[in-house]
């Protein structure tokens, strides 16, 4: 299964120009099978056992001992089990396809493509090598391939590749549980009743009931309990963080009810209580002194530390939608000789302006933000949802909040206080219009290339010199809003954030009122076109 690089060493066989074309058809398969086509390829490990051996007894007899070599061996041991599963549940050898092998291997390559086939997906498969396999010891070449670099598994700071693999076997057992404990028709009925928006925050729990559905009805339509156990590998190697611990998320709370025959009225109290954002993935004990001292080292892994420090944001840390267009100023004229002698042009009447026009917010960004020249809020007496943006202090620091990356920077979170609060504690004087400076959509939605759906849909349209005159103490993030490695430490991080302060309260530029996807709001603005006409809207909900 090697073959000379250079045929005219001295006591090197005859060049064997069906192994070129073997090792062209093994390169070409990987790539094939690998190459993103929605999403990120997936490999897994099977229980293929004897694969080298079945290569070789799928040989001439005359061919099986040429070709015995323990690099070889070694590749197709480590590597030969390896395949993808297609969206349909079929597994497909990473490797080995007959109809592209050279008559003389053709024996040998159906043997390993069959025996990998056939073979129960054992976990998912990461390899941190760059290459699979030696290409060439000395003057031999030998079975080997270069995955591209989306399949290379990076280590992060806290996991090694293989407790990644753990964890993913973990959450195999744990999903297959739960598929078991609640139904396709339990799943459905919670994602009519979400979809319906009859029950508190759905975007907390809609993502992973649609995923449940989708999963279930795959797994329905699977011809054999085989095809079953792929397509929940599939799913598990693709699952957002907690998607498979049905039970102990706020899915499992309203599947269990649900399943239990609870009233609907029961089922909605139970869900929103759990969902009150002043309990929802919130410790409700101070961390133990065990679980400080492993954020300490957490945090001291990703280097962590300086990205706790938090300041306000100003306009230039955010991505927004709008910006007031800035009028030209006029040309100063001059008076002449004359100019004592034109009579005072007399005021008219004072323009009289229509009643505001109800509309979404939807409509409203489609329709009148696109040609608005300026804004303004109409300030309500009553306490509202006003929102203070915050970023990190220090930008170089790595990221921890779940929309900033390495490759596309954004450390900005908000906070927003329960009930509500008043215009007064942001510098606002009620009963009148106050100019907006930006609209934004909520940090979450900025990205073009990622979602993150369980964190709702928001939109602030922030004010001119509003800020948080009463800001105390807070660091401006939840245990929510922070990537999964901080999961296990949320207990010391929520401590951490009630006793830290925000830096840069008077220089806040980024403060305003937000509007949150279901709810109804009825929040009127004040629209001033290109040419100084002014029209009125009241908006009452996203869409």
């Amino acid at each position: 299964m090697s073959q000379p690089i250079d045929p005219g060493a001295p006591g090197a066989p005859p060049r064997d120009d069906d192994y070129d074309v073997l090792l062209a058809a093994v390169r070409a398969r990987f790539a094939l099978v690998t190459t993103e086509k929605q999403g990120k390829a997936h490999l897994f490990s099977t229980e293929a056992p004897a694969l080298y051996d079945a290569y070789l007894e799928g040989l001439a007899p005359a061919h099986r001992q040429l070709s015995t070599c323990s690099t070889c061996r070694k590749f197709v041991t480590t590597y030969g089990g390896v395949l993808v599963v297609t969206p349909e549940g079929k597994a497909v050898p990473a490797l080995w396809d007959v109809a592209s092998a050279p008559a003389r291997y053709a024996g040998a390559i159906r043997a390993l493509e069959e025996a990998v086939s056939r073979a129960p997906v054992t976990g998912v498969f990461l390899s941190t090598a760059p290459s699979w396999g030696v290409p060439a010891t000395g003057a031999w070449a030998h079975l080997a391939v270069t995955p591209r670099d989306g399949l290379v598994y990076k280590p992060s700071l806290l996991k090694t590749a293989s407790q990644i693999v753990a964890e993913k076997t973990q959450d195999y057992q744990t999903l297959s549980r739960g598929l078991d404990e609640f139904p396709l028709d339990v799943v459905r009925n919670a994602l009519s009743l979400l979809k319906s928006g009859a029950l508190a925050q759905p975007e907390k729990t809609i993502g992973v009931a649609q995923w449940l559905a989708d999963l279930h009805e795959a797994r329905a339509a699977a011809r054999s309990p085989r095809v079953k156990e792929n397509l929940t590998w599939l799913a598990v190697a693709g699952a957002p963080a907690g998607f498979c611990h049905v039970r102990s998320t706020m899915i499992g709370t309203l599947l269990e009810d649900l399943r239990a025959g609870l009233p609907f009225p029961e089922i909605k109290a139970r869900l929103a209580a759990k969902l009150d954002p002043l309990q929802y993935q919130r410790p409700q004990a101070a961390p133990t002194a065990g679980n400080i001292a492993q954020a300490e080292k957490i945090i001291a892994r990703l280097k962590a530390e300086g990205a706790l420090e938090r300041r306000f944001a100003r306009l230039a840390d955010l991505q927004t939608l709008w910006r007031p267009t800035t009028a030209k100023a006029e040309p100063k004229k001059t008076k002449g000789v004359f100019a004592h002698l034109l009579s005072e042009p007399k005021p008219g009447a004072a323009p009289i302006e229509a009643p505001a026009v109800t509309m979404t917010w939807d409509k409203f960004s489609k329709t009148v933000l696109p040609s608005a020249h300026g804004i303004e809020f109409f300030v309500p007496a009553s306490a509202q949802s006003y929102v203070a943006m915050v970023t990190a202090k220090n930008p170089d620091a790595p990221p921890i909040v779940q929309w900033d990356f390495a490759d596309e920077r954004n450390p900005v979170t908000w906070y927003v206080y329960h009930k509500g609060s008043a215009p007064a504690r942001w510098n606002l004087t009620p009963g009148g219009f106050h100019p907006v400076t930006a609209v934004a959509l909520s940090p979450s939605m900025w990205s073009a290339r990622r979602t993150f759906a369980n964190q709702g849909n928001a939109v602030a349209f922030l004010l001119e010199d509003c800020k948080d005159t009463e800001y105390s103490g807070g660091a401006g993030f939840f245990p929510t809003f922070l990537k999964s490695e901080f999961h296990e430490i949320r207990a010391t991080m929520e401590a951490y954030a009630k006793d830290a302060k925000i830096e840069g309260k008077d220089e806040a530029e980024a403060c305003g009122i937000v509007l949150t996807k279901g709810g109804t709001w009825n929040l009127t603005f004040r629209v001033t076109a290109k040419d100084g006409s002014r029209s009125k809207y009241t908006l009452d909900r996203w869409d």
